[in-house]
């Protein structure tokens, strides 16, 4: 399998120190999208906002040409309904096939059932459409930032508190050794309440690693917190899946949670 990971650009040994600067700042962005004139107009105005877009009309040709290595990128934008392989069905493909790059849903399918769906997946961001490429490229430009970090650990290194076992370089959690099969977002909301053991991490912590640093959503000012719970609760039913008897995550009421409880440790 082939692992995709983020390329930076970089200035050429003759570019003047301005023009390394210019590059350096330039997002490299993969575009799917099967209405062309939205694909071109859009396309033209994130390269006048910074970004050097690669554009595909469908997700089966941008699959083949990522995974044979013909480009390098920093971020994946897909449309929800593309022809032959659906958005929504394409980001798991990519994973399988090691593309670990941040993926970005614009679409018109705005529903909260469409919303709730991506982030699933492993969506990092869902943006209507309505809302206009410049939106879209501060988003983007956030998602990109956030990712901006040293490779942590080699392929084989594991992180093991108490029964569970973090692989995430493959993003997979494993509590006695079973496979929990939670989604990528799922396993970074473990890995984070995992390695503050003991210590409560707030909603806005966990939110923020769900998404990216100052993503808002929801209604009201701590609407967000709905979301928190709903993953929350999606986890805690995986683990029970494998352990009946699952109780590693505590709330803390109006705060939010801790890895602990009776279960956490080693039996």
């Amino acid at each position: 399998m082939k692992e995709i990971a983020p390329a930076w650009p970089s200035s050429g040994p003759t570019a003047s120190p301005a023009d390394s600067a210019a590059a350096e700042e330039r997002v490299r962005l993969i575009l799917v999208d099967d209405d062309d004139d939205f694909r071109e107009a859009a396309s033209a105005e994130l390269m006048d906002l910074g970004f050097d877009v690669t554009s595909f009309a469908d997700g089966t040709a941008m699959l083949a040409s990522i995974v044979e290595g013909d480009m390098a990128a920093d971020v994946i934008v897909l449309d929800w309904g593309l022809p032959s392989l659906a958005g929504i069905d394409l980001l798991p493909r990519l994973r399988r096939e090691g593309v670990l790059l941040p993926v970005v849903f614009l679409t018109g399918r705005t529903s909260p059932t469409h919303e709730n769906l991506a982030f699933d997946r492993g969506a990092l961001d869902f943006v209507d459409k309505a809302r206009g490429v410049p939106i879209l490229a501060k988003r983007l430009r956030l998602i990109v930032e956030s990712a901006k970090r040293p490779r942590e650990l080699a392929v084989d290194e594991t992180l093991h508190c108490g029964r569970l076992m973090l692989k995430p370089r493959v993003s997979r959690a494993f509590w006695d050794d079973n496979d929990v099969n939670l989604t990528l977002t799922e396993f970074n909301i473990v890995r984070l309440l995992a390695s503050n053991i003991g210590s409560h991490v707030t909603y806005r912590a966990v939110y923020d690693c769900m998404h990216h640093v100052g993503f808002i959503a929801g209604s009201g000012e701590h609407g967000y917190r709905t979301n928190v719970r709903s993953s929350i609760k999606r986890i805690r039913n995986k683990f029970r899946l494998v352990d009946p008897n699952f109780d590693a995550i505590e709330n803390y009421p109006s705060f939010g949670y801790r890895w602990g409880g009776s279960s956490a440790s080693s039996s």
